[in-house]
């Protein structure tokens, strides 16, 4: 599937305008029209959304990755970890039709921090310097996919972005 590669953020934003428009689809069903989703004008503290609703703010980062992916770990910004109920949504999807799911969840519950990254591998940048040398990224932490906790159901990611568990 080549236009996945060559088109990687076009469905990356696909991808996220999805999921946004699953989550709203559950605040329409339940009745309550509540939830708010904003976004940073600068993505320098670990998240690309926040998520309200329940009274509940969410900074959430996210992730995605086709059904199939061999990728085993992400990346997170420890900035994400200062934030009341940071978390990543590793978001899973079908290559052919795009549906999502299912989703993984690195977090705590609503108003607790994110678990402790700081023991966590510090990250390389991808590419060497002008020596070859791949420098660490301090503000850059690996999370295996072990530590992510699997949700098969967007009805189940709302209840657990939102709820206590």
């Amino acid at each position: 599937m080549e236009q996945h590669y060559l088109n990687s953020s076009f469905r990356e934003k696909l991808i996220e305008h999805s999921l946004i428009s699953e989550l709203l689809k559950i605040s329409w069903k339940n009745k309550s029209c509540s939830i708010e989703i904003s976004k940073p004008e600068v993505d320098n503290q670990g998240y690309d959304l926040i998520m309200e609703d329940l009274g509940m703010i969410r900074h959430v980062q996210l992730k995605t990755s086709h059904i199939g992916s061999s990728t085993s770990k992400q990346k997170v910004h420890i900035a994400l970890a200062n934030k009341p109920s940071g978390c990543m949504v590793w978001v899973y999807f079908n290559e052919a039709t795009l549906e999502l799911g299912p989703f993984l969840f690195f977090g705590n519950n609503p108003n607790e921090q994110l678990p402790s990254i700081v023991d966590f591998p510090i990250a390389k940048h991808s590419k060497g310097n002008a020596e070859g040398v791949k420098n660490e990224r301090p503000s850059i932490r690996i999370i295996s996919k072990s530590k992510f906790e699997v949700i098969n159901t967007i009805e189940e990611l709302y209840q657990r972005l939102f709820e206590f568990v």
